[in-house]
């Protein structure tokens, strides 16, 4: 028998590449660089994810319903770990030693459709809560608003500012600023919902432009994801400049 010379061999092999199957040791190759670079990246990219879905996180702000606490561009630093330990992946907790308390930023899938959402806690677990045209009464008590000077409001270069109300609301020892828009028809008021076990009030800094827990009802204790307490980053509505100013502040 001739023998093929080794240039023909190597021709052979090519024609076999470009004929669509692989070259012959093609399987030894992948196997030796899985075993020297696969499984070493494999194991960074879960560890990578499993810190991010239950240790911290960030949230970028699409919408405008934490106005003026939280702007549109914002991107939010998320604490997994200020109430509980969940299982990476899952909203099922290992261990719990805090809960949300009334006034905290939490993060959480809405009841509704699932999407993440970012909104304050106005009421906890006992609670009696209700609305009296935009005023919040928490156990039968009337909370208490200060009107804010509107040249301080963040939205101070806003086109639109003019046509808001800021004022600081105080969530029963918890002090933070809301908006209100007089021309938007919202809802201003609801009957008293007494809170069980287990469920929180949501409701959005920007009054009249947030769907809450006025419209999808309590949100439950397993699907709150964490705690908002920083804004890391932000850019304006385009997304294309900074807000120098909001780097690394934090959220009240």
């Amino acid at each position: 028998m001739i023998k093929q010379p080794e240039i023909v061999k190597k021709q052979n092999q090519n024609i076999q590449a470009k004929d669509g199957t692989m070259p012959k040791g093609w399987k030894k190759r992948v196997v030796t660089l899985w075993r020297g670079w696969g499984y070493s990246i494999f194991i960074a990219l879960l560890v990578a994810t499993s810190f991010k879905s239950a240790i911290a996180d960030w949230n970028d702000v699409p919408t405008g319903s934490m106005i003026p606490t939280i702007l549109i561009g914002d991107r939010i630093f998320v604490n997994k770990l200020a109430y509980d330990l969940k299982v990476p992946y899952t909203t099922w907790h290992l261990k719990t030693w805090s809960a949300p308390q009334r006034g905290d930023i939490v993060v959480f899938y809405s009841p509704e459709d699932g999407k993440r959402l970012v909104k304050r806690v106005v009421g906890i677990p006992g609670d009696t809560l209700a609305m009296l045209k935009n005023r919040l009464i928490i156990n039968g008590q009337f909370l208490t608003y200060l009107v804010q000077d509107q040249n301080k409001s963040p939205l101070k270069d806003d086109d639109i500012r003019g046509r808001h109300l800021f004022y600081d609301e105080n969530l029963m020892g918890k002090q933070h600023e809301v908006m209100f828009t007089p021309a938007h028809a919202f809802s201003h008021s609801f009957a008293p919902v007494k809170i069980p076990q287990g469920k929180y009030f949501m409701m959005g800094d920007n009054r009249d432009n947030s769907a809450d827990s006025r419209f999808f009802g309590l949100v439950d204790r397993n699907v709150i994801v964490g705690q908002a307490t920083a804004v890391v980053i932000s850019r304006n509505k385009n997304f294309l400049h900074p807000r120098w100013q909001r780097f690394f502040t934090k959220l009240l």
